[in-house]
């Protein structure tokens, strides 16, 4: 695989990046090229297989719960965060998935919502890659109505009984603890359920067209005792759970941005090898018009991103501008997978090509944690003030 060139047309890197977020970002991009990507196909081609073998090398790179201060994280700012989440996904959205939900999804809502204890608990070894965690919020008949959710955590004593069943829980099967969210008498609250417990079980499913390279999971709990102490204190109501996905949202708009670059730069150094008609694919005009469109894409996914990403740093985000970002990114992302698999003609459906690989990835992106129309209504409600009916 040829060495990756880096679209930056309007050159962040000499204009808008630290030196201390390029570093960040330069040293992702070596370990994905150099560790992550030589693996790719051999998970792909299994069914739900994620290299856990890597984890430590992850950790060591810091790059679970990243953006977090405290307890064993990097504590880097939100750009950086993000432009390790592009690095990321530029190697497959399952890595960048198997980090966002560690780090945005799992120790978030434990630095966040959780006490003292909870977080000196878990945080450390989530933080060294010693404990996996999963997120426990979709369930299989209400996705995006969230509000739906029939899980129950009742009282029993001196701690809680759950039950209920999660759907499309990422590194479900692989996870020491879940953040689940259930229905009490007083509304949604998030609970630390850890998965060696009594009724607890989590199954894979099989048979993904996309995010191959990633565990994807449903999880039963049946009558799951836990004590007080593992509920979340700060999450009350259903924002705790959103509040967790603007996190990841935010992450993935940077992530998909990387999936974009990817196809790019595998379309571009394609089509300039690849003689047809004479010559060159890249000195066709329809083909420059192709490449003209996706670089001035990528450019606009990377300015928004960087401008939120300045924002979550100055405190100053709202959730609607990352809806923004993640509608549009994902959007462009996945426009651009498809052009750049329709450039590589035939080649384009074989896994020596990474192209076709991020296209059926980020259909499942453009889906998950918001679909593109519910990030759609989001906006429209922030702009007009009224909710869609």
């Amino acid at each position: 695989m040829p060495a990756f060139e880096a679209p930056d047309f309007l050159k962040l890197d000499e204009t808008q990046f630290s030196e201390e977020e390029r570093m960040i970002r330069d040293s992702a991009r070596a370990w994905v090229s150099g560790e992550f990507l030589p693996r790719i196909q051999e998970h792909v081609r299994q069914d739900g297989s994620f290299p856990m073998d890597l984890v430590p090398q992850m950790a060591e790179l810091g790059m679970f719960g990243a953006n977090l201060k405290g307890y064993g994280c990097a504590g880097m700012n939100n750009v950086a965060y993000g432009l390790l989440m592009q690095e990321l996904e530029r190697g497959d959205s399952g890595l960048r998935s198997f980090a966002s939900v560690q780090g945005a999804l799992c120790m978030y809502p434990i630095h966040a919502y959780g006490t003292e204890a909870q977080k000196e608990k878990w945080l450390p070894p989530m933080a060294a890659g010693e404990a996996i965690g999963c997120f426990g919020l979709t369930e299989p008949d209400h996705g995006s109505f969230v509000s739906g959710m029939t899980t129950r955590a009742e009282r029993k004593g001196e701690g809680w009984v759950l039950n209920g069943v999660k759907r499309w829980i990422t590194n479900g099967s692989l996870a020491d603890v879940a953040v689940v969210w259930a229905v009490t008498d007083d509304g949604v609250r998030g609970f630390l359920v850890e998965t060696d417990r009594a009724g607890f079980e989590a199954r894979d499913i099989k048979g993904k067209f996309s995010l191959r390279a990633s565990v994807t999971s449903e999880l039963f709990l049946e009558n799951v005792e836990i004590p007080e102490s593992n509920q979340l204190p700060g999450a009350k109501g259903l924002g705790g759970p959103l509040g967790c996905l603007t996190q990841a949202r935010y992450g993935i708009s940077w992530g998909v941005t990387g999936a974009a670059m990817a196809c790019f730069d595998e379309a571009v150094q394609y089509a300039r090898d690849r003689i047809v008609q004479g010559g060159p694919l890249a000195s066709k005009q329809l083909t420059q018009m192709k490449f003209a469109e996706m670089l001035t894409e990528i450019t606009k996914a990377q300015l928004l991103a960087l401008q939120v990403g300045r924002i979550k740093d100055a405190g100053q985000l709202h959730h609607s501008m990352v809806s923004m970002i993640k509608r549009n990114n994902v959007d462009i992302a996945l426009r651009i997978a498809r052009e750049a698999r329709d450039l590589l003609g035939a080649n384009g459906i074989v896994d020596d090509y990474q192209s076709m690989r991020h296209m059926m990835n980020l259909e499942t992106v453009r889906t998950y944690e918001g679909t593109h129309d519910i990030h759609t209504l989001i906006l429209g409600e922030h702009i007009t003030g009224m909710r869609a009916l």
